[in-house]
């Protein structure tokens, strides 16, 4: 036997010493599951209110979507300058304006009465803006409109900017002032924004996986050592492919489900896809076509 296949073969005796060493002191801890997100059926939310039919993050959406029948309203935040929480995707009010018209800069009436646009892809596919008729919305009034909504949270703006670094203190004070810490998400991609928000919430309100914490979970499955994964996020809202990474394996699914974490999956428009990814578990539909989920909600009604 050759130096270099003993070394080999001494390294595998390690590692496989080393997850048999783990694998017999680790024990994973279940997530205590909040009760938004640990539902019998499959919940179906309308991402930014159904944007394939109504321009994204308005009220217009958000009204047609309840309609519709869907189960919550997944939406976009960002603060203005005077410090609303403004529902909104986009850093600037208006692409057009290069970076003029910055939430960030302009106060909730000048972003009321700004000729800005929101984005808005019709059924063909087509890209557009829809001008000033379509009036700006703030959460505070998302919580008041729909009081019987699930409302998922999508905390946009950045930790390293000044309005980032206030908008989880900011979220905080409003879900405890109207009291709907039992119906909403709160995430982001950023897992520094998700952090911090909890420091307020003291895991009183269901938080979403950041990229980061979504990372450490395929890293974990995909590896010897899933035993050692313990999840900081109370459901998972994920494509199903993330790169050539595939999220929507069953056995990943199977996987957060057994840590007492659900998967929803965003960016579902079809229903043999919809379909397809609640037979395998998924526990959630972020959609831009609502209209098309409701076939869903009479099939696994409760």
């Amino acid at each position: 036997m050759g130096k270099k296949t003993k070394i080999a073969l001494a390294v595998a005796a390690a590692s496989a010493a080393a997850w048999a060493g783990t694998k017999a002191i680790a024990k994973p801890q279940q997530r205590v599951g909040k009760a938004v997100v640990q539902n019998k059926k499959p919940l179906v939310f309308a991402h930014r209110g159904g944007a394939h039919l109504a321009p994204e993050n308005t009220l217009q959406a958000f009204e047609n979507a309840v309609n519709l029948g869907v189960d919550g309203l997944e939406l976009d935040i960002r603060l203005t300058k005077d410090e609303e929480i403004l529902v909104f995707h986009d850093a600037s009010v208006d692409r057009t304006t290069n970076g003029v018209g910055l939430v960030a800069d302009l106060t909730l009436d000048e972003i009321k009465a700004f000729k800005h646009g929101y984005n808005f892809e019709d059924l063909e596919g087509n890209h557009s803006f829809r001008d000033k008729q379509v009036d700006a919305i703030t959460l505070r009034e998302v919580f008041e409109k729909f009081p019987e909504q699930i409302i998922n949270i999508d905390i946009k703006d950045a930790p390293d900017t000044y309005e980032g670094s206030l908008i989880p203190s900011k979220l905080w004070r409003l879900i405890e002032e109207t009291d709907v810490q039992d119906r909403v998400i709160v995430t982001s991609f950023y897992n520094e924004q998700i952090e911090r928000f909890n420091l307020y919430a003291q895991d009183r309100v269901a938080l979403g996986a950041s990229e980061t914490e979504v990372r450490k979970a395929v890293t974990a499955f995909t590896s010897q050592f899933g035993h050692l994964y313990n999840p900081s996020a109370d459901v998972f809202q994920v494509p199903a492919k993330s790169g050539v990474v595939s999220l929507d394996s069953p056995k990943f699914i199977h996987f957060l489900h057994n840590l007492n974490v659900p998967v929803h999956f965003w960016d579902v428009n079809d229903l043999v896809t919809m379909n397809r990814l609640i037979r395998i578990g998924a526990k959630g539909i972020v959609t831009d076509r609502p209209d098309i989920a409701q076939v869903l909600f009479e099939q696994y009604k409760q």
